[in-house]
């Protein structure tokens, strides 16, 4: 059965019982974005797998997106770690939303070989 994390939930030591490790990058974007997440973590629920779900449930809008802002510093670290933890990182770029945050990580984690990248027609970049 698939153990699903989230923040500000704890994250686990690298590779927890040997569980494949997924990270869910990709477009949030709350109120926008599709919940991909709970699709993808819905399909794999069966299996041994940990899944790295950024899309926190108790997100606030109104928090300022700023290294000086406590809960967001946290969101950020979290992610940040959860992307070197991971043994494959699944990027989808929802055509609705612009993702910049999914455009720096994709940067930033690209060019290794855990990378899959979902971009449909529409989204503005390609």
């Amino acid at each position: 059965m698939a153990l699903v994390l989230k923040p500000p939930h704890p994250l686990p030591a690298p590779s927890p019982a040997g569980r494949f490790a997924l990270f869910l990058a990709g477009s949030i974007e709350m109120g926008r974005a599709t919940d991909w997440q709970t699709t993808v973590t819905q399909a794999l629920a069966a299996y041994d797998v940990l899944l790295f779900n950024p899309r926190r449930d108790d997100w606030d809008s109104s928090w300022v997106q700023s290294k000086d802002t406590a809960v967001f510093r946290e969101q950020v670290e979290w992610e940040l770690t959860a992307l070197e933890q991971a043994d494959l990182i699944a990027f989808y770029f929802d055509p609705t939303t612009q993702a910049p945050i999914t455009l720096l990580e994709l940067g930033l984690f690209g060019r290794t070989s855990q990378t899959v990248v979902c971009c449909p027609n529409g989204f503005w970049r390609k």
